[in-house]
């Protein structure tokens, strides 16, 4: 079984990673991976927006990062990414975005579900305490369902994210999932099997087996990403994903180049 490819790194230019594109890139042939994404946190607007993102005029440095990168390592094959917050309001700056280079494609990503609130923020962990959780996952997924219905995304970045702290909503929330599955398989949004998700307190998989399990009777299709921070977790607990995807029916993931989407068996 071959291994998919990993389409969700980042680099020190977000501030919180550590590690130079190459050093993922040598972490990710020797594990035996073929290809690879940078998908860093895109800037914002202002660059005081928060402190977890390159600054706006770091972008096209981070783009030549990836450039040198993809020269260095000619038989691994690395693709040109974002991972781009979707919050309201903020359109226009994404399509700017979006024609500022040649991406390979944007991973849409709710973290925000107001706009001074990242509900994954450990620096913002106490927020929790005076929110109510099914009005936290219900904000949640209405944003990130308006993420997949503009189009702007190939992948929806780690689709059950607010239970990161292990916060997780009383109410059944099978109706909110399915409204977002609906819409990404409407607009042609693949949903990434996240890693990173084990290495947290939920020590889940994002997303769940349930939505997974919907995901695959809707016919949305998957990619898969480590959230590699670090280059020691570039492919980490890929076995596991894989595992799961292969228990709901899934024996395929799509691959990106030039923001055209490939289905690959693993």
């Amino acid at each position: 079984m071959s291994l998919p490819a990993d389409y969700h790194m980042h680099t020190p230019l977000c501030r919180h990673a550590t590690g130079e594109p190459g050093d993922y890139a040598v972490r990710a042939a020797a594990i035996g991976l073929t290809e690879i994404g940078f998908s860093d946190h895109s800037p914002m607007p202002r660059d005081d927006f928060d402190n977890w993102r390159m600054y706006a005029n770091q972008l096209d440095e981070y783009v030549e990062k990836v450039r040198r990168v993809q020269k260095d390592f000619p038989d691994l094959t690395i693709r040109l990414a974002l991972e781009v917050d979707y919050l309201p309001g903020y359109e226009d700056w994404i399509r700017g975005l979006a024609a500022r280079h040649p991406w390979d494609y944007f991973i849409g990503s709710v973290h925000y579900v107001s706009d001074s609130w990242a509900i994954d923020d450990p620096q913002k962990l106490s927020e929790w305490e005076h929110r109510n959780a099914d009005e936290v996952w219900t904000a949640y997924f209405d944003r990130l369902t308006m993420a997949a219905e503009t189009g702007f995304f190939e992948i929806i970045g780690h689709v059950d994210l607010p239970k990161k702290f292990g916060h997780l909503p009383p109410s059944d929330c099978t109706s909110l999932y399915e409204k977002f599955l609906n819409a990404a398989k409407k607009h042609n949004c693949a949903i990434e099997l996240n890693t990173a998700g084990l290495r947290k307190d939920c020590r889940e998989i994002y997303p769940s087996r349930q939505i997974l399990e919907l995901a695959f009777q809707k016919g949305v299709p998957i990619t898969f990403g480590s959230d590699a921070h670090a280059p020691k977790e570039v492919g980490i607990n890929f076995a596991e994903a894989m595992q799961l995807a292969c228990s709901v029916g899934y024996q395929e993931s799509c691959r990106f180049a030039q923001r055209k989407r490939q289905t690959v068996k693993f």
